[in-house]
């Protein structure tokens, strides 16, 4: 990346991966403005040393200027059964919301975006690892509203020179610092078994232990999210004028939820009770991506891949969270 100091909007900067990402640039000496409506992101999650602005992603014409270098572009719905019960939301505020964004960088004149993507936008792959090459078919609006963006910008590199990267990747886990992970309601899987391990909820759910994997579970791959934060970084230079860049990020290797589950109590020290219920439907048995065109395009290696890692530092932050001493 690029030594010189920039100044970024950073949209969603108040949320899990975002704020981590507005921390990340901070660190390496750039000048952070955070628009976030707090809808689902926390004020505290805004590191400090950002400028925060409240605010949907419509607002951000009244943000941006001519004196922005980027904009990386983390604001979404992104919950997978909220958006199969109510699309209108997401094609609203996903789709919507960012071709006004589009709109407003035209306006103030600022020509690199990064876009947080999703591997959802693949459905159920025919191949693993996935590649970028893989046929996109999403299997729920949250998926089939990140591929219009996707569109959507690669459309905008085409007619008016944008440079933009989109990082397409599964699941995020880990913490950094103060940053982690929480939602209400909390849908995945490692703060879910952390919240048995923490004594809020009896059990976790294991949906479905007859699948195609070595020990039955699904396997999933998880990015730190601290090393996702560096591709993020990289990708700020990651293109060049007119050129959309669309990279899959992940550790090439899937972890299964047992081992999950199994990562929780070795560091915990606790016993997580788990059940297995039915599966769910349209749970793919492995969803691992390639990440060989991050590797060579961006210089992109991530460095946490150990399991154990990410759900340490996920406890730590999960404990701090509660008041309680790690």
């Amino acid at each position: 990346m690029s030594n010189l100091r920039k100044k970024l909007l950073v949209t969603g900067g108040a949320g899990y991966v975002g704020g981590v990402v507005a921390a990340h640039l901070l660190e390496a000496g750039h000048r952070v403005v955070v628009l976030d409506d707090l809808s689902t992101g926390f004020r505290e999650g805004v590191p400090e040393g950002a400028e925060f602005v409240e605010g949907r992603i419509q607002d951000a014409a009244r943000v941006l200027d001519g004196s922005f270098d980027a904009v990386l572009h983390f604001a979404a719905s992104s919950q997978v059964g909220e958006s199969v019960a109510n699309p209108e939301k997401y094609w609203r505020n996903n789709v919507a919301g960012t071709l006004e964004l589009l709109a407003a960088m035209r306006e103030a004149g600022v020509g690199t975006l990064v876009f947080s993507s999703t591997a959802a936008t693949y459905g159920e792959p025919a191949a693993i690892p996935i590649t970028e090459d893989a046929a996109t078919a999403p299997t729920n609006p949250y998926g089939a509203t990140k591929l219009a963006v996707d569109h959507m910008i690669s459309a905008q590199c085409a007619a008016h020179g944008l440079s933009a990267v989109s990082l397409r990747y599964f699941n995020v886990a880990g913490a950094y610092g103060r940053h982690g992970e929480r939602h209400d309601p909390e849908s995945h899987l490692i703060p879910l078994v952390l919240q048995v391990a923490q004594g809020r909820r009896a059990a976790v759910s294991v949906y479905g232990d007859d699948y195609p994997t070595p020990d039955g579970t699904c396997l999933r791959d998880y990015i730190h999210v601290a090393d996702l934060a560096e591709a993020h970084l990289l990708a700020l230079d990651g293109a060049p004028a007119g050129e959309h860049l669309i990279c899959n990020l992940g550790n090439g290797t899937g972890f299964s939820v047992r081992e999950v589950i199994d990562a929780v109590r070795e560091v915990t020290g606790h016993p997580v009770p788990a059940t297995v219920e039915r599966r769910r439907a349209g749970d793919p048995a492995v969803l691992v991506a390639s990440a060989d065109r991050a590797r060579e395009r961006l210089g992109w290696r991530p460095s946490r891949t150990g399991l154990t890692e990410m759900v340490r530092d996920a406890w730590v932050f999960a404990q701090a969270l509660a008041g309680e001493t790690p």
